[in-house]
């Protein structure tokens, strides 16, 4: 099942994507009679993604077919929300070659670094270059939708806690990061230095994780990638390791790191695109 957000007369709902457009959530009724979330938050955070996986895998897919839809073409898209808990990320996760996978030390941890929800925005928002802070990049990343408020959960577990994955654009002001490398967090937080969307994949729509492809591309041009399998600290160990030292709640995000970052200036278009994903795009402005 994928889900995504659309502005529609000014608000911003929750729909189902299918084969011939999207279907409003809130445009049909629950097997009990009630009402679906108008917004994917309240979706999560009311727990009801299991109760519409399991709608949409027991004939609710064939259900949408007799619905109205927004074509494909008229969609408009917002963040799939706004105003996550945290949004964490985790940075130099990659190896170029898996060969590299069993060199690493056991004992090592990942990088990590917060971004505040006032850095968000969504698929064709203008990413903002601020004055005088120098060069700024801008990474791709799978991400990691949390679905259930979990602690101190195993990684057999993780599984069961994630609501699915989306696509992620992390921009970095590294000038500024040069100037103070322990303080990342400062050059991670600027406006607009993140972008989400435009769907959210549940876990059982992915076969193998770890197949799949990771790409930055820059003005149509595909600069870097990689393979969730070549990560260091792969997702669902990500969870158990973030859960080991806070709660994780419901619609919390985990960027999983990159495959490369490019600079990027005024008048560029940043993607982010992995396999069969709608890619997430943004312009930059400034």
């Amino acid at each position: 099942m994928e889900l995504t957000t659309l502005k529609v007369n000014s608000e911003e709902i929750v729909a189902i994507y299918t084969s011939h457009g999207y279907v409003a959530l809130d445009s049909f009724h629950r097997e009990d009679g009630g009402r679906w979330p108008r917004t994917l938050i309240e979706l999560i955070r009311e727990g009801l993604m299991d109760e519409l996986g399991e709608w949409y895998r027991n004939g609710g897919v064939h259900k949408l077919a007799n619905l109205p839809v927004i074509p494909h073409k008229e969609a408009v898209f917002a963040p799939l929300y706004r105003n996550p808990e945290k949004i964490w990320g985790i940075g130099m996760n990659y190896v170029q070659d898996p060969a590299e996978l069993e060199l690493k030390n056991p004992d090592d941890e990942p990088v990590g670094f917060m971004k505040p929800s006032t850095t968000l925005i969504g698929p064709g928002d203008s990413i903002m270059l601020p004055d005088d802070c120098g060069t700024i990049t801008a990474e791709a990343e799978l991400t990691i939708v949390i679905g259930k408020k979990c602690r101190n959960i195993s990684e057999s577990e993780a599984p069961s806690v994630v609501a699915g994955f989306t696509m992620a654009l992390d921009m970095t002001a590294a000038d500024i990061h040069s100037k103070n490398p322990r303080f990342l967090t400062r050059a991670k937080s600027y406006d607009t230095f993140f972008s989400f969307g435009p769907h959210l994949i549940t876990v059982d729509e992915i076969p193998d994780v770890l197949d799949l492809n990771v790409f930055t591309v820059l003005n149509g041009e595909k600069v870097h990638q990689n393979r969730i399998f070549n990560m260091k600290y792969r997702p669902w160990f990500t969870v158990a390791f973030h859960s080991q030292f806070m709660t994780l709640l419901p619609g919390d995000l985990i960027m999983t790191g990159t495959p490369g970052p490019v600079i990027i200036r005024n008048g560029d278009r940043v993607e982010c695109r992995i396999n069969d994903f709608l890619p997430l795009v943004n312009p930059v402005v400034g």
